[in-house]
């Protein structure tokens, strides 16, 4: 066996393999990356409805097209008319920095949506050359940030 105190990461060992795939295959269930909802969003038939969770200023700021608006606060109150429970949900809010899709998620998996989150929010959507949609009704679209994508690719291929 390795002596594992040499290397500050693996001073906690890997789980054993059966946890460790219980444990990926439970994150892959509560989260989906930009990429894929993306692909999903434009195959025409993306199987959810796709909302953000921001405040107004940030929606009219630029949101994913397509998006429903539906701030963490008013979800009690207005999901119920704009979403169907049969229709999984995926949540955003602004990043990886902010945990408002997450308060979203809980919010509508409490009142019986099947939900997941959009890791990075509309940040790496963003910074993944992905179109937006503005206060006007406006598309725009940024170059893709290197450090997250590919140069010359919507996809990391991973």
């Amino acid at each position: 066996m390795t002596n594992s105190t040499a290397s500050p990461a693996l001073r906690t060992p890997p789980a054993a393999p059966a946890e460790a795939a219980a444990f990926f295959t439970a994150r892959l269930t509560f989260q989906a990356d930009v990429s894929d909802v993306r692909a999903s969003l434009v195959s025409g038939d993306p199987g959810f409805v796709l909302v953000d969770s921001r405040g107004a200023e940030g929606w009219r700021q630029g949101h994913v097209p397509g998006a429903v608006h539906l701030p963490t606060a008013d979800i009690p109150a207005r999901a119920a008319s704009l979403l169907d429970p049969a229709v999984p949900v995926i949540t955003y809010c602004w990043g990886p920095g902010c945990d408002g899709a997450t308060r979203a998620a809980l919010a509508l998996a409490l009142l019986g949506y099947r939900v997941k989150e959009l890791i990075g929010g509309i940040e790496y959507w963003i910074r993944e050359g992905f179109p937006v949609e503005t206060a006007t009704g406006a598309i725009e679209q940024r170059e893709p940030d290197p450090l997250t994508v590919p140069v010359g690719s919507v996809s990391c291929a991973c």
